[in-house]
């Protein structure tokens, strides 16, 4: 029996199927220390389940090939990875200028990892209501300014007062699967909400002492949309570790880098300071915006210390 995994709750797993919606728990034969993950199934994954023999209880018996995924570096366990979801067509990234502030290290963290799959990804501002000042205008300038013209659509909101967000999210998400992810507390619930009511996704305030978020949801779920297409809401992450990305490779997955790749004069050239790259070239004439090339830097030097 063919299904995809709507919910994981840890040891059980919610499958939905063309003959209804079932508990389900992961065979015997797949191991997380085997597999170095700290989650063999996610979200989106299209499974095989079998009735356990006379028992009443349903395993998972086969994890059918992803067409793709968002991982990343598990935060509790060394050399392990965490895959957020599975088999998306697109990835929204929701940020927000303060309470908490996503820096711009972090969104490019997200984007390499969709990159990877070539999967299309948008930025939603939340908390416009919360912008004030001239360092706020001149954050928002520089979310628009840096990530539009890579073609990352960037969506202002405030999804605690905005009215008819469905009507703007409509044309985005219509007959995809989209993944929503964001550090806990830029709002990632209450968008959902506003867009699937039934969700019923708890919220909570911005804690006054430390500024940051809360975690209101515990584990990753797809809704289905009232239109066609579905949402899969995560946790919100913290920190965003890359994994499984080569340093020859990182440049690949940074799209304005992307259109110089090959014309260095050496082959395996890493864009850091060696002689003839053309890359080093067009971020000193302004095709590569300084931050981006901050954030490659700190992404090489964080998979070189990771290995």
């Amino acid at each position: 029996m063919k299904g995809r995994v709507i919910k994981s709750t840890g040891s059980w797993y919610i499958v939905q199927t063309d003959s209804g919606v079932f508990s389900a728990r992961l065979k015997g034969k797949f191991k997380q220390d085997e597999l170095k993950l700290t989650n063999p199934i996610a979200v989106g994954d299209w499974v095989e389940m079998e009735k356990e023999t006379n028992q009443e209880t349903t395993v998972i018996s086969e994890i059918l090939p992803r067409d793709n995924y968002v991982i990343r570096k598990s935060t509790r366990k060394q050399h392990f990875s965490h895959i957020i979801a599975s088999n998306i067509d697109q990835a929204m990234l929701v940020i927000t200028m303060k309470n908490p502030r996503t820096s711009l290290g972090f969104i490019d963290r997200f984007l390499v990892s969709t990159e990877s799959f070539r999967i299309p990804a948008l930025l939603v501002v939340n908390k416009m209501d919360l912008l004030s000042g001239e360092s706020a205008e001149e954050w928002l300038q520089d979310i628009h300014e840096i990530y539009e013209p890579l073609g990352y659509p960037v969506v202002e909101v405030s999804a605690l007062h905005s009215e008819n967000l469905t009507d703007l999210f409509r044309p985005i998400l219509s007959g995809k699967t989209t993944l929503i992810s964001g550090h806990s507390g830029v709002g990632k619930s209450t968008l959902l909400n506003a867009l699937i009511p039934q969700a019923g996704q708890s919220t909570k305030e911005i804690s006054s002492f430390s500024a940051k978020g809360v975690h209101t949801t515990t584990f990753a779920e797809l809704f289905p949309l009232a239109y066609e297409g579905s949402l899969i809401d995560t946790p919100g992450i913290k920190e965003f570790g890359i994994l499984d990305v080569e340093d020859v490779e990182l440049s690949h997955y940074f799209p304005e880098m992307r259109n110089f790749l090959g014309k260095c004069k050496y082959n395996n050239c890493q864009h850091v300071n060696e002689p003839g790259c053309v890359v080093l070239q067009k971020m000193e004439e302004g095709y590569i915006h300084p931050y981006r090339y901050e954030s490659y830097l700190n992404i090489l030097n964080e998979e070189d210390s990771f290995r």
